[in-house]
């Protein structure tokens, strides 16, 4: 498995600055094979984004103490924990009405919102444009960005939600605003897209 590194979409979500959803484009020369390809995807991805925080960390580190740091960073990983199940595509990409928005800024929606604490996990458009600390995105931001990441439509998309037990990366989101963890098979591009999500306040 390789990152797609240099497709377009990585440069529409830099324009998203206070998105916290992590993504990961992903190619391929072996044979899909379903649920353990989609398994073989979010371990990958996981491996990446790890790799993007600790790059960052040792920036930051450098450029504060001078120095690097002795302990490097990373995630306690354990891939046989993770447990996916299939779900349609259109419940992964809905986009809830908003019904209005109060005083301080607060929407209301036409669905209930997830209680994590109850081990709901947060849905994609959520996990999008209602971070802990208010990112101004809606609807319109959400529809643009998954337009650039499925350019040749969501007809032909394959999607597994995923457990989030199996990593340190969700720990911080289990105590209160949420995790969430999908991995995408595009038949038509022959691609994969993973993408996660935590957070707390």
């Amino acid at each position: 498995m390789r990152e797609c590194i240099n497709d377009p979409f990585y440069k529409i979500i830099e324009k998203y600055d206070r998105c916290i959803i992590d993504y990961c484009l992903i190619e391929d020369d072996t044979p899909y094979q379903g649920y353990r390809s989609h398994k073989k995807a979010i371990l990958f991805a996981m491996l990446k984004v790890s790799e993007r925080y600790g790059a960052t960390q040792l920036t930051e580190e450098i450029a504060a103490c001078g120095e690097v740091p002795e302990e490097q960073f990373s995630w306690k990983t354990d891939i046989e924990k993770a447990q996916g199940h299939q779900i349609n595509p259109a419940e992964l990409l809905h986009v809830p009405k908003i019904l209005r928005t109060d005083h301080i800024g607060r929407r209301f929606y036409d669905c209930d919102l997830p209680d994590p604490l109850k081990g709901e996990q947060i849905p994609y458009w959520y996990a999008f444009w209602e971070p802990p600390h208010t990112s101004g995105y809606g609807p319109d931001d959400f529809r643009k960005v998954n337009a650039v990441l499925f350019p040749e439509g969501t007809d032909e998309l394959e999607v597994f939600e995923w457990t989030t037990d199996w990593s340190d990366y969700f720990d911080d989101g289990h105590e209160w605003w949420g995790t969430a963890c999908w991995s995408v098979y595009d038949m038509r591009m022959k691609r994969y897209i993973v993408i996660m999500a935590e957070a707390t306040d």
